[in-house]
């Protein structure tokens, strides 16, 4: 909306975005901690709650891009209605880098969650969690690396492979990378 309509509209959404981004998701998460038992169900809401703003900004600066191309211009004179050229002619055009922007941020919310069970402070056991995996496995390092370096490993994968999938899903639905077949 802040992108496609500009104006007091993109006023509005864009200050809202700043005033989200300026709350740091891990502190809160640690403050949160802090009151509430340790849960799982907590860190994903507030991960969600503090981790969408950079995806809606991406998608403001595309929309605002897109919305001044040629084609948007003829869909407006030939009467389709906004939500039709927001949903229709701009969002597949802007939805690539959206999904890889997505990834990414999956990947450091995955990260996040690891490092708050790293600590103590995220999943409890008996819940397995990869950051507690590491972090009861460093008493034992000198005598089984094993122990904390598999689940590092699965992790290090995870966040390569998301970013693989993000990288194959812009390729597959970017306009400007398809090839006429």
């Amino acid at each position: 909306l802040a992108g496609y309509f500009g104006g007091w509209v993109d006023l509005l959404l864009s200050r809202f975005f700043e005033l989200w981004a300026a709350i740091p998701s891990f502190f809160l998460i640690l403050t949160a901690a802090a009151f509430f038992p340790p849960s799982l169900f907590f860190v994903m809401v507030i991960i969600g709650f503090t981790s969408w703003v950079g995806i809606a900004r991406l998608a403001r600066s595309q929309f605002l891009q897109v919305r001044s191309f040629d084609y948007v211009a003829a869909a407006r004179s030939l009467g389709c209605t906004n939500g039709r050229i927001m949903f229709i002619h701009i969002l597949p055009n802007v939805i690539a880098p959206i999904i890889v922007m997505a990834t990414i941020t999956l990947g450091q919310a995955i990260l996040v969650e690891a490092s708050l069970s790293f600590l103590g402070l995220g999943v409890v056991p008996p819940t397995p969690d990869w950051g507690l995996m590491i972090s009861e496995g460093r008493a034992f390092i000198s005598i089984v690396p094993w122990i904390s370096g598999v689940p590092g490993a699965a992790l290090a994968l995870l966040l390569i492979a998301l970013s693989i999938v993000g990288d194959g899903v812009r390729e597959r639905f970017d306009p400007k990378l398809r090839t006429n077949r």
